[in-house]
């Protein structure tokens, strides 16, 4: 499988919570607020029923993670993959958090899904799925108290299914209104120009203001990518536009190298067709090994967590790792990175798009108001820009890594937060 982990063992959500501590400790957080953020605020487990196709019934689980919302309304993503599971959606819950205080947007962090393989079901029951799965959460999600968006496995058509269903669930006064309890939808449904491209745009606008830091022109330069859905697929055709070729990719079907440069378009359509990069007609079969060992300019891992351990980090031949997905690298991977002197992006840096552009339609769905691409692209691209500046001016001048300096500006938005509000009584 092209997207198996590399340690059966791997906890993912103490992981996070390790950079937590670190971060913690560096700026002085208080204890109790520390132990606050430590945990979600609340673990919602569904289950429901669901006709299949063939007319039998199939219980389903379904979780939403709701892990802070002392900024704002739970944000987060829903996924639908057989990997879900409570310690990984904690922890992806809890990086939404970090996301939108580094980000400075007025939301908390969320993380939920349903465990199952939406490669071996049907576009109906995928339907009938979103629909169970909505209605069992009930009041649990709303446009001013939490707010989920797509993830792997889910898309815009999932996002308005979800919406529909949350919709005929209220009252007819406030219906139109309730367009909000969702982002990532579709244009015509209520969905936001950009926001289809905004995780990887955010992920390019990263790349670029590291090259102009570092003096690196990116025109002539090559990329691999792990994973080629939404944000590796959209990855791939942005840095087209700025020079750079992309000449391995992989998926959960396997790897494929084309020296001269896949062309995203068609890839993209194949995937789309075809559910992976299987048996695409361009480009050599290789190796999980071999991906990895590609020497390339830029690496975007896009896929799941845990995908770049020891082994992974020692073949790497690269000049930059921007994080698309969350979670690619474990701590000994990273550590090795960095003894190698490769530089990484961070994760609630480089894929902060999404939530942005996210926070962008939540905004134009309350105003009712359409914002043209001109408009979304040129905030997006001031939010990221301005936010890459930060993270690298804290990690200069405290002399850290550019994660740990992400997580600590996020960890003292929210303890300011904390300090001024005080508790409740």
């Amino acid at each position: 499988m092209g997207e198996s982990t590399v340690e059966p063992e791997y906890r993912f959500f103490e992981v996070v919570r390790g950079y937590v501590e670190r971060a913690a400790g560096l700026i002085g957080l208080p204890d109790h607020v520390r132990d606050m953020l430590s945990e979600p605020k609340n673990e919602l487990i569904v289950h429901f029923p669901v006709v299949m196709d063939d007319g039998k019934m199939r219980m389903f689980k379904g979780y939403r993670i709701q892990h802070n919302n002392i900024l704002g309304p739970y944000k987060g993503g829903m996924r639908f993959h057989v990997s879900v599971s409570l310690d990984d959606l904690k922890a992806l819950g809890a990086m939404m958090t970090w996301k939108c205080a580094l980000m400075g947007i007025p939301f908390g962090g969320a993380k939920g899904g349903v465990k199952c393989d939406t490669r071996a079901i049907s576009h109906d029951e995928l339907r009938r799925i979103t629909r169970r799965f909505t209605h069992a959460l009930g009041s649990n999600i709303g446009p001013s108290y939490d707010i989920p968006a797509p993830d792997v496995g889910t898309n815009a058509q999932v996002m308005v299914w979800m919406m529909d269903t949350y919709m005929n669930s209220t009252g007819n006064v406030t219906k139109n209104a309730q367009r909000a309890v969702v982002t990532g939808k579709t244009v015509t449904c209520g969905g936001s120009l950009g926001r289809e491209k905004a995780t990887s745009q955010g992920v390019v606008h990263c790349i670029t203001e590291w090259a102009k830091e570092h003096r690196f022109d990116l025109e002539g330069k090559t990329a691999i990518i792990q994973g080629f859905g939404n944000v590796g697929c959209n990855a791939s055709l942005l840095l087209a536009k700025l020079g750079v070729s992309t000449i391995a990719i992989g998926d959960h079907s396997g790897y494929l190298r084309h020296d001269e440069g896949f062309n995203a378009h068609k890839v993209g359509d194949h995937v789309r067709t075809h559910g992976s990069i299987a048996n695409y007609p361009h480009g050599s079969v290789i190796s999980r090994e071999d991906f990895f060992a590609t020497p390339a300019d830029i690496f975007i891992p896009a896929a799941l967590e845990n995908q770049v351990g020891e082994a992974e980090a020692n073949a790497l031949t690269v000049s930059l790792i921007a994080e698309g997905a969350n979670g690619p690298l474990n701590p000994k991977g990273e550590e090795i990175l960095a003894q190698r002197g490769i530089p990484v992006i961070p994760d609630i840096l480089a894929n902060s798009g999404g939530v942005t552009v996210s926070y962008y339609e939540w905004v134009q769905n309350l105003r009712s108001e359409r914002w043209d691409l001109e408009e979304v692209d040129g905030r997006l691209e001031k939010a990221m820009t301005e936010a890459y500046q930060r993270v690298m001016y804290v990690a200069r001048e405290r002399k850290i890594d550019p994660r740990l300096a992400a997580y600590s500006i996020a960890m003292e938005n929210l303890g300011t937060a904390y300090a001024e509000r005080g508790i409740f009584p």
